[in-house]
């Protein structure tokens, strides 16, 4: 029998007791796989760039800004590409079902983020046929159900159009998926000259400038230059980056990153304080055959490292199953509630596995490699 082996059966001895710890573990990195996919996929930890920049209103992202101000980006020789949009939110048939669209020219858009956001030349083509044409995101249209060709209405909240009415009607002539599961898609492109022609208000603004730096340009810098350039114009900006921006987005709302740590943490401090005090319990029982090992020669460290591996093998098997859960659901349900199972997030669980079965059998540990043969040989 080799030293796993005997880690393994020891572990298994009370298979009801070792079932229920490996159900408790399982639980708490399912949580740990579902919350940290949660926020890689709400904050864009593994789409949102750090390059790609966005150029607001100082005053806030509902005030606009001057169309002519690209203009005065073209011409800076760090940027590669610039682009604008303007957002126009609304509800298709109840005012439950929110959707939002961004008015772009698509073939700067395309230059500006096209690789990000899964855009190609056909889909270009597609949207170029008409004023009217939208290109919608594959998440949202997976969740709405919408298909190529297929005409939708739009009642915006705040844009009305030149008649008074705030319905505007699109006709989809494409979808695009992404770069990656990460990428956010719930949302229409549409074209700007068609928004900017029917608007009543707002005309000749756009929301955003959406900035690409050239390679080696260091996206801090070419935010702060950009900002200071419209420092005393009578629309001065803030630029952020893509990444900075969804955070501080979040954050109006809730600070989601330490909801998520404190949540995952009290679920892995209970685990520990449960599997702390079953394995103390558990080595307890064992406190005679302990006796036996080091009688037949095994040494303190041996029957150190027999505990160790035994919660090692208990937290292996149930956070393996908690993450093979986790990322089950991911696959299932992520691109319709934005769940993204990243390998980053399996290699700190994975990480987190070692630690926590190091920690709990730290102590049962500590105690068998102390207790002494005679007083073992008494508990008989």
């Amino acid at each position: 029998m080799t030293f796993l082996d005997l880690a393994r059966k020891n572990a298994w001895r009370k298979p009801l007791r070792t079932v229920l710890l490996m159900v408790c573990i399982a639980i708490a990195f399912l949580i740990y796989g579902l919350t940290a996919s949660f926020l890689a996929g709400t904050q864009g930890t593994s789409a949102a760039s750090d390059d790609i920049l966005g150029v607001m209103s100082a005053a806030g992202r509902t005030q606009p800004l001057p169309l002519a101000n690209m203009s005065r980006l073209t011409t800076d020789p760090d940027i590669a590409a610039v682009g604008y949009m303007t957002r126009l939110r609304g509800f298709v048939e109840v005012e439950k079902n929110v959707v939002a669209v961004s008015a772009a020219d698509p073939a700067l858009l395309i230059a500006v983020n096209g690789k990000g956001l899964g855009l190609t030349p056909d889909l270009l083509a597609a949207i170029g046929g008409a004023r009217d044409k939208v290109l919608v995101g594959g998440a949202l249209a997976q969740a709405q159900g919408w298909t190529v060709g297929q005409s939708i209405t739009v009642t915006a909240f705040d844009t009305a159009k030149q008649d008074g009415s705030r319905d505007w009607r699109f006709e989809i002539s494409g979808i695009f998926e992404g770069e990656n599961a990460a990428t956010d898609t719930y949302f229409i492109i549409a074209r700007y000259d068609y928004v900017n022609a029917a608007r009543a208000r707002g005309k000749d603004t756009v929301d955003a400038f959406i900035v690409r730096p050239r390679d080696g340009v260091s996206s801090g810098q070419l935010a702060a230059r950009i900002d200071a350039l419209f420092a005393n114009s009578a629309a001065p900006t803030r630029t952020q980056s893509e990444k900075q921006f969804l955070e501080a987005f979040l954050r109006q709302y809730a600070d989601i990153g330490l909801i998520v740590n404190l949540v995952v943490g009290a679920a892995f401090f209970t685990l520990l304080m449960i599997v702390v005090n079953t394995m103390v319990f558990a080595v307890r029982e064992r406190t005679f055959e302990i006796g036996v090992l080091k009688t037949l020669g095994f040494s303190r460290l041996k029957v150190m490292m027999l505990v160790l591996g035994e919660t090692l093998f208990v937290f292996t098997v149930g956070g393996g199953i908690g993450l093979a859960l986790a990322k089950l659901a991911t696959t299932l349900a992520g691109p319709d509630l934005g769940l993204v199972f990243s390998p980053l997030i399996a290699a700190k669980a994975l990480a987190i596995i070692v630690v926590l079965g190091l920690a709990t059998g730290a102590l049962p540990a500590f105690n068998a490699m102390r207790t002494p043969i005679i007083k073992a040989f008494r508990t008989r």
